[in-house]
């Protein structure tokens, strides 16, 4: 048995007496020759030096190499099935190169399996929290339901806003079910840009005109910052940028403080236009900063629901930002405010 899968120990003991024995066989072949001492020695030399190479050579390809190729190619293979493996050369230094793929194939997959344990604790948080969002608009439903069921129907002071109140609640729900199908269309590669040059402080304009009233509750002043007078034009789709603009601006009207302010600038960065939504609210604490683009990540959950939002909105703008290969960053601090900033393609 050990003939087939020998041990280090073995494989040493078996060349270490092939050696020896054929350095008997040559003793006792020379013992009655009549040739020169130094001659005989030569001859012993050199058929001791030939018969252990072969021993060696055979034994490290044998009982070693083949080893060692097999994991070797099945390293190679994991790394890049697309590719011929690499094959073993007797001439060249196997084990550095083996050792050296061990290493590089370890930390990949170190590094695999800590993004598919974060990508599990992901799935499990994003479980959890749809969950949640779509029980509370049913539970209210319910609620406002059976209470109707259970009463007098022709009291209208009470079916008129309980049905007011299930219908709102029901909008919810179908606001949260939309935002949702948006992402995954996202996601999929399903959504269709259509790209085009425009204007885009033309349509930060349209945004503040269609937000004013928001921002008049609560006395908010839209505006650009100093310098955005000049008319960029950007190459983007128009309609999800609008979405983009109507969510960041309706984020820190929501955030904002009274008689704040929110303001919109742009930058020249080449390339690329930069624009950057900026308000002097409530701000963000840093360490919610690394997850704020998570579907239903919510850094104040009472207060997000309160003002009626879904803790999609964020997620669904990264989404339209990287689907025109561009990037959107946040800079925040608590009680001093927000500045979202993104990229879009300077037009030609």
């Amino acid at each position: 048995m050990w003939i087939k899968n020998p041990t280090p120990r073995q494989i040493a003991l078996f060349a270490a007496s092939g050696i020896v024995l054929a350095f008997f066989f040559l003793e006792l072949a020379f013992e009655f020759s009549p040739l020169p001492f130094i001659v005989k020695l030569l001859i012993i030399v050199l058929v001791l030096f030939t018969f252990s190479w072969i021993i060696f050579e055979y034994a490290l390809e044998r009982y070693i190499y083949r080893k060692i190729k097999v994991i070797y190619k099945t390293i190679h293979r994991l790394k890049a099935k697309k590719k011929n493996a690499k094959t073993i050369n007797m001439n060249d230094h196997v084990i550095d190169q083996v050792e050296e793929e061990v290493i590089d194939w370890a930390d990949t997959y170190e590094k695999e399996i800590s993004e598919f344990k974060k990508l599990e604790a992901y799935r499990r948080d994003f479980l959890g929290n749809i969950s949640h969002e779509l029980k509370t608009p049913i539970f209210n439903m319910q609620g406002y339901l059976m209470t109707l069921i259970d009463t007098n129907l022709e009291d209208e002071n009470i079916v008129l806003p309980y049905i007011k109140k299930a219908a709102n609640n029901l909008e919810r729900l179908e606001t949260i079910v939309q935002d949702l199908e948006a992402i995954s269309r996202l996601e999929s590669g399903e959504l269709t840009l259509d790209i085009r040059p425009f204007n885009i402080k033309k349509l930060v304009q349209e945004v503040f005109d269609d937000l004013e009233m928001n921002a008049q509750a609560k006395n908010i002043q839209l505006k650009f910052k100093e310098g955005a007078s000049h008319p960029y034009e950007v190459m983007a789709d128009r309609e999800n940028i609008r979405q983009v603009l109507v969510n960041l601006i309706s984020n820190s009207i929501k955030y904002g403080k009274e008689e704040g302010r929110t303001q919109v600038g742009f930058y020249d960065m080449d390339n690329n236009i930069l624009i950057e939504v900026a308000d002097d609210g409530i701000g963000i604490s840093e360490k919610h900063l690394p997850r704020l683009f998570e579907r239903f990540y919510r850094v104040d959950k009472s207060r997000s629901r309160a003002q009626g939002g879904t803790g999609l909105g964020l997620a669904i703008v990264k989404h339209i930002i990287e689907a025109h290969k561009q990037t959107i960053n946040v800079r925040s601090s608590e009680r001093m405010g927000s500045t979202f900033g993104f990229t879009l393609e300077k037009a030609s």
